[in-house]
């Protein structure tokens, strides 16, 4: 049925929205904070502790949001994710399509807003929060780095929602955010780590700053499709034997004992 499709979208909507607002909202706060850092003579403080603010802001979106309406949508909030998703015949064209529209226009939404609240002097110095190569990072080694991140993203959905055995499945959200946060802290200063189209797509619109663009479609696309098809064919078709029984070639230790090499 038509309302169906309305349904899970408007979920993608909101969680794009909200990774969009948080993210790229962290971005310009740590921007605005870092300038008053800077006159102050703290800047390398502020820089490490902004990083890891930015990561976390990202990374606890991500987890909330998956959290709360996974079981609704499945919780992409990133076509490249849905694209995973529909390689592997896992979501029909058709409610692909809808995600990709709700994902882009959350983020957008969110970038909107965010354009309201700073002062072009922030917004400028952080491109609304839109990901940027940093220095000496050409654009193709920012594209290998954001297949790289997005194939972490992408495995670890994989992994724990998709897989039906996943050990981590009922806290799913907890470990996609912490990859999130992981791939920000390494990735954050060389590509803006945006692993999402989305996320990328809403503050370059906004902002009308299309520098590099290409980078944050095609890297997260090729990551997605690369862990999305990988995982599916080694672990989904044919599933594994658990680790523990004699077969599996896997012994684990009983408690109270520790494994021996």
């Amino acid at each position: 049925m038509f309302y169906e499709p309305v349904r899970r979208g408007f979920a993608e909507f909101v969680g794009a929205f909200t990774l969009t607002f948080a993210g790229a909202g962290a971005a310009l706060t740590f921007t605005k904070l870092f300038t008053a850092a800077f006159q102050q003579g703290a800047s390398d403080t502020a820089s490490g502790l902004g990083l890891l603010g930015i990561a976390f802001a990202n990374g606890l979106a991500i987890a909330v949001m998956v959290s709360a309406v996974g079981h609704i949508s499945g919780g992409h909030f990133n076509p490249a994710i849905t694209l995973g998703f529909f390689v592997t015949r896992r979501i029909a064209a058709s409610l692909t399509l809808v995600y990709w529209f709700a994902q882009f226009a959350g983020a957008a939404c969110a970038a909107l807003l965010l354009k309201w609240f700073y002062t072009e002097q922030v917004r400028n110095l952080a491109h609304l929060g839109a990901p940027t190569l940093g220095a000496g990072v050409s654009q193709w080694q920012g594209f290998i780095i954001e297949i790289v991140l997005t194939f972490f993203l992408v495995w670890v959905v994989f992994a724990t929602a998709a897989d039906p055995g996943g050990t981590f499945k009922s806290i799913a959200g907890l470990a996609i955010g912490l990859t999130i946060v992981m791939d920000v802290v390494m990735g954050g200063p060389l590509t803006g780590a945006a692993m999402n189209p989305s996320r990328a797509f809403g503050p370059q619109l906004v902002q009308h700053d299309w520098t590099n663009w290409w980078i944050w479609y095609a890297g997260p696309a090729v990551g997605g499709i690369l862990a999305a098809v990988i995982y599916d064919e080694l672990y989904l078709r044919v599933r594994p034997l658990p680790v523990g029984p004699p077969e599996s070639g896997v012994i684990e230790p009983r408690p109270g004992e520790t494994s021996v090499s």
